[in-house]
């Protein structure tokens, strides 16, 4: 109700200096969304009930919730289950139009509302994390592969004679893929060893990207894909580096920030990297960085074109879900919540790295971190062919995401074999485990793990005498 509605109602049915004190707080809440309305990320979270009254009242600025409705197109937003209404608080058009997914739509203006807001508060977050230069960014409502695929056909398309991407291995399917399905040419690039921190770590081959754009020609290539984040015994990306060679070859850079957004150390990464070089975009993903079911990812940049010509590569209109998802979180949270989040995920590492430490010199291995903010591996060299039954038996105690390498297995990606697939590289390395402290995490969960790890481990040890 507005303040016009509320001056008409009656004394009879509420006396009123009760109506005033009512009145009081809806204004409020509404002097709460004036505020969000300019485009920033609240300080503090909002409580539920003033989230949804604000979402509630955007739903309805959509035309399939206007009372004098009457609908004679093919698509009207009309959604047969209740159930599914009460789950997208009755938004439907989705976002965009069919040329861009920025465009307003004339059907939908509370959608549009939540689309272009929710990109802003993106952005506000971005630069709050440590990555002040950043200048726009793009809610896709497609996974970071996607994303990332996405941003090589814009690339590809300002590029029209370039055929290759110099890619730095990593060995998760979904980056390999997104080069190939965007129909240009994978060029991978080993990583080699590098020292951080007192460990021997996988890091970036400066001087085979060097080789490699010398022999295959600049212009031929249309971009160099780096990676941030990633599992240990691989460490980010010198994206510094490779942003000043890029700069001086006149490439585009990406980086695959899957779920680096969390981490300070990896976003100064990035700030650096703009700085002292060239970045074309930075991908990250929303459930890993945001805590939202997963299917959506944050294109964003430090020129505004190229996230511009991402938003009108996308064909036809797209799933509001995860603007919705993504605008409800940020506002539950604010920026002193999110924060906080990032801090006590760091602390969970710090703890976790302790932990696993400790194990390690139980059981005569060592822990593998360097730099790596999130990731954390444990060798098993001492456990001979137990060590993949020492990843199924933690899974099977509820153990999940630990990843086990034995640097043995081969994998191939549509016809491209890659030799000790999950080792970063072709050559062998020593079989380790990876856990990860990522945002979200609990303390309940690390001790939960620790001693899930030394019982298995115990066991495998047991067995083998």
């Amino acid at each position: 109700m507005n303040d016009s509605t509320l001056q008409s109602i009656a004394p009879d049915l509420v006396p009123a200096n009760y109506l005033s004190v009512a009145n009081n707080a809806r204004t409020n809440r509404d002097k709460q969304i004036r505020i969000l309305l300019e485009k920033k990320l609240p300080g503090h979270g909002w409580d539920n009930a003033t989230i949804e009254y604000f979402v509630n009242e955007l739903a309805l600025m959509d035309s399939n919730n206007f009372l004098n409705r009457c609908g004679v197109g093919e698509r009207e937003g009309r959604v047969v289950c209740e159930l599914v209404q009460r789950r997208h608080y009755n938004f439907a058009h989705g976002i965009g139009r069919s040329g861009n997914l920025t465009d307003a739509q004339p059907k939908a203006a509370g959608s549009t509302i939540l689309n272009n807001l929710t990109n802003a508060l993106i952005l506000d977050l971005i630069r709050e994390a440590g990555i002040g230069s950043c200048r726009k960014a793009l809610l896709v409502p497609m996974a970071t592969g996607m994303a990332v695929m996405l941003t090589l056909l814009a690339l590809k398309a300002e590029r029209p004679q370039s055929r290759y991407v110099l890619w730095s291995r990593i060995d998760q399917q979904s980056c390999f893929k997104s080069i190939q399905s965007s129909g240009l040419i994978p060029v991978v690039i080993d990583t080699v060893p590098v020292e951080e921190r007192d460990d021997t770590v996988l890091g970036t081959d400066l001087g085979a990207f060097r080789d490699k754009i010398t022999e295959l020609g600049a212009s031929n290539v249309c971009c160099v894909l780096s990676t941030t984040s990633c599992f240990a015994p691989r460490t980010c990306d010198n994206i510094i580096e490779l942003a000043k060679l890029c700069q001086e070859s006149d490439i585009p850079h990406v980086v695959n920030n899957a779920y680096g957004l969390q981490s300070t150390y990896l976003t100064h990464q990035l700030e650096q990297a703009n700085k002292h070089g060239r970045v074309d975009a930075f991908i990250q993903s929303t459930d890993k960085n945001l805590l939202v079911p997963v299917g959506g990812a944050i294109v964003a940049a430090f020129d505004r074109e190229i996230v511009e010509h991402v938003s009108k590569l996308y064909p036809g209109r797209a799933s509001s879900s995860q603007s919705l998802d993504v605008l409800m979180t940020l506002l539950s949270l604010g920026k002193t919540g999110y924060k906080n989040l990032v801090v006590e995920r760091k602390e969970l590492h710090q703890n976790l790295l302790k932990r696993m430490i400790a194990i390690a010199e139980k059981f005569g291995e060592s822990v593998i971190s360097g730099r790596n903010p999130i990731s954390i591996a444990l060798t098993l060299k001492s456990f001979g062919s137990d060590q993949q039954m020492i990843g199924s038996m933690l899974h099977r105690r509820g153990v999940s995401g630990c990843r086990v390498v034995t640097g043995t297995e081969e994998k191939s990606i549509a016809g491209v074999k890659f030799k000790a697939w999950g080792s970063h590289r072709d050559l062998e390395t020593v079989p380790y485990l990876t856990a990860s402290a990522a945002l979200g995490m609990s303390r309940k969960e690390i001790d939960g793990f620790i001693d899930k790890l030394d019982q298995v481990l115990d066991e495998r040890r047991v067995k083998a005498q």
